[in-house]
C-alpha cells in the first residue's frame, strides 16, 4: 500500500472562508446576517429567515419556483449568491401581501383557480409582480412569453394567464 504524506491525506486542516455579513431589506424589515460565501439567496432567505414560500424546485434556475424580486427585478435566488446582493431590497411571496389583505395578484390567483398544486404558486406570483413592474406584457401571447421560466407541472397555465390579466386591470 503507498502512504501518501499529511498533507495529501488530510484537507481537514485547511481553514474554512469567514462568513460574510451582509444587509438586506426582506420585505420591508432591515436585517443582517453572517453567511457563508457560497450561501445562495434562496438558502439565506429559507434557511437563516425562515421566509419558506419561496421553494427549491430545481437549483438549476430551470423552474422558477425561487423566484424573488430583488431591487423590483425577478431573479431566480437558486442562482444568486447572498453576498451579491448585499444591500438590496428583496420581496418574496411572503412581502406580496399589505398585512391582511391581499396583494391583487393573489387574489386573482384564487379568484381564476389558478393553481393546483401550489408548489410554484410562490415564483408565478412573484415573477407576475415583476412582469407588471416591466411593463411589458401587453397580450396574453407577451403574458406566456415572459412567464416562461417559472414552469407549472401541474398546467394550469391558461389560469394564470388568466389572473395576471386581472391583476393588470385587464389591459391585455
Amino acid at each position: 500500500m503507498v502512504q501518501r504524506s499529511t498533507a495529501q491525506r488530510s484537507n481537514d486542516s485547511i481553514p474554512l472562508p469567514d462568513k460574510i455579513k451582509i444587509a438586506l431589506s426582506v420585505n420591508g424589515v432591515e436585517t443582517t446576517l453572517r453567511v457563508a460565501p457560497w450561501t445562495t439567496l434562496l438558502d439565506a432567505l429559507r434557511d437563516r429567515l425562515d421566509l419558506t414560500g419561496t421553494k427549491k424546485g430545481c437549483d438549476h434556475g430551470q423552474c422558477g419556483a425561487c423566484t424573488v424580486l430583488v431591487d423590483g427585478r425577478r431573479i431566480n435566488s437558486c442562482l444568486t449568491l447572498a453576498v451579491m446582493k448585499d444591500g438590496a431590497k428583496v420581496t418574496t411571496v411572503e412581502g406580496l401581501a399589505t398585512g391582511d389583505t391581499l396583494h391583487a395578484l393573489q387574489q386573482a390567483f384564487i379568484d381564476h383557480d389558478a393553481f393546483q398544486c401550489g408548489y410554484c404558486t410562490p415564483g408565478q406570483l412573484c415573477s407576475a409582480a415583476g412582469l407588471i413592474a416591466e411593463g411589458k406584457a401587453r397580450s396574453p401571447d407577451e403574458i406566456r412569453e415572459l412567464m416562461s421560466g417559472n414552469i407549472c407541472r401541474c398546467g394550469a397555465y391558461p389560469n394564470i394567464v388568466a389572473a395576471i390579466q386581472q391583476a393588470m386591470g385587464g389591459k391585455s
